[in-house]
């Protein structure tokens, strides 16, 4: 499968690289300074851009078969990347015709913000990163308006170490008592996994310990 991620080198989007082509599948990584990507793959293709510009963004859409994006914007907490990004993203792939559209989101938008706990809820997204909180809602909305097969997969906080499918995936808004942490390792397995497995489109799915 041709498969385009968009974020690739940010600390989840350079695993789900390597696991994606791993998996056998050709990736393109977009981002804004592709070579800072550190994989060798034949099966691996760079291209330098900036996810907000529209005709970049339609220019590296064409030819591919699904779309990853795990946006981010550093330590910057005002930025608008991920929806305006995803906006462009989404537009570029109803050009071309292109339906899987696998996005990452944070645990906490919309219904699931009651799987959340006092520290979260009042201190980092009632506060702290209010501003990144936001633009995930956004994000979130316009994916759930663009009639593509998408999936929204809602992670808790990151934390590193490897991959060891200790977490859970899938629940509701009424659970409670998480972790609220799942490795990125963890993550870039599961975004893998939805290239093949479409039983989660249409859905948003927390994964979180």
């Amino acid at each position: 499968m041709n498969v385009i991620i968009f974020g690739a080198t940010g600390t989840v989007g350079r695993l789900a690289t390597q696991r994606m082509l791993d998996a056998g599948h050709r990736v393109t990584a977009f981002a804004r300074n592709p070579d800072k990507l550190d994989i060798e793959a034949p099966a691996l293709t760079r291209i330098a851009g900036d996810a907000t510009d529209a005709a970049a963004v339609t220019a590296a859409l064409q030819g591919q078969d699904a779309v990853v994006v795990t946006l981010g914007a550093g330590m910057t907490r005002r930025s608008t990347i991920r929806s305006q990004g995803t906006l462009a993203i989404i537009r570029g792939m109803q050009h071309h015709g292109i339906r899987r559209l696998i996005v990452q989101s944070t645990l906490g938008a919309h219904e699931s913000w009651s799987n959340l706990n006092f520290f979260w809820k009042r201190i980092m997204f009632g506060a702290l990163l209010r501003p990144v909180f936001q633009d995930h809602q956004r994000q979130e909305d316009m994916v759930r308006a663009s009639g593509l097969d998408w999936t929204l997969v809602r992670p808790g906080a990151f934390t590193d170490g490897p991959a060891t499918g200790d977490y859970l995936e899938g629940f509701g808004p009424e659970t409670r008592g998480l972790k609220l942490k799942i490795s990125r390792a963890d993550l870039a397995v599961f975004l893998t996994r939805q290239l093949a497995d479409r039983s989660n489109a249409g859905r948003a799915v927390a994964v979180s310990a």
